[in-house]
């Protein structure tokens, strides 16, 4: 049986289809969801892609987190539900509570495009097992609000536990705090990150690595696996 992982469109998702690509190119099966679905029509996990939804108006990702959509994916997530918020999608995830802290405007008050370096420091994710801890990897970022802020005690719990999930490198794009560029909930269902790895699964296309496809094809070994 295919698993079945979800694609959110919220008004103002720029990269619905790059997401469904991927999970395709994985072996998995997209599905897409209307953030004005009220159930998740029995998906296997869930992607928040990236783009600007509502506009960014208000905050990102506040207005999309009281979506009809998110009432479901909040209780299935917190179930146990893989879940993976990349870009306007962790904003998302933080503005839900299901991941802690926020994002905030890029330092330098710039929108930002570049192909960035990270490290996997937490390979035990849901999303990340086909990835060493440690591995340097490349994944292109694209964000105007990326920066990732947190109390000391929360940062510090974040490290404790290992919850931070890739870190940037050589240079901090938006000034997140510790370099965090993506973080992953106790359970490791949960993860969410800035930088796109929908656009680095094929050579000819996006940053011309495939440093990204294993974020697809680790959540469908989860999936068959389990």
């Amino acid at each position: 049986m295919t698993a079945r992982i979800g694609v959110v469109t919220f008004p103002g998702s720029l990269d619905d289809r790059d997401t469904q690509r991927a999970i395709r190119l994985a072996g998995a099966e997209p599905v897409a969801l209307w953030h004005k679905d009220k159930n998740l029509h029995q998906v296997d996990a869930v992607v928040l892609c990236g783009g600007f939804s509502y506009g960014d108006y208000l905050r990102a990702g506040a207005i999309a987190r009281f979506s009809p959509v998110m009432e479901p994916l909040i209780e299935q997530a917190k179930a146990g539900l893989p879940v993976l918020g990349i870009c306007n999608g962790f904003q998302i995830l933080t503005e839900a509570h299901l991941l802690p802290g926020a994002m905030l405007g890029n330092d330098h008050l710039h929108f930002i495009c570049r192909d960035q370096k990270l490290r996997v420091e937490n390979a035990d994710t849901a999303w990340t097992t086909d990835y060493s801890a440690g591995q340097e990897i490349h994944i292109p970022l694209k964000n105007m609000d990326g920066r990732y802020v947190a109390d000391e005690r929360t940062l510090d719990e974040l490290e404790a536990e290992g919850r931070v999930a890739f870190r940037y490198l050589d240079v901090n794009p938006n000034g997140s705090l510790r370099d965090i560029a993506g973080i992953t909930n106790a359970a490791g269902n949960v993860v969410g990150l800035m930088p796109h790895p929908e656009h680095a699964v094929e050579p000819l296309i996006g940053s011309g690595r495939t440093d990204g496809l294993p974020f697809f094809t680790s959540i469908l070994k989860k999936l068959v696996n389990a």
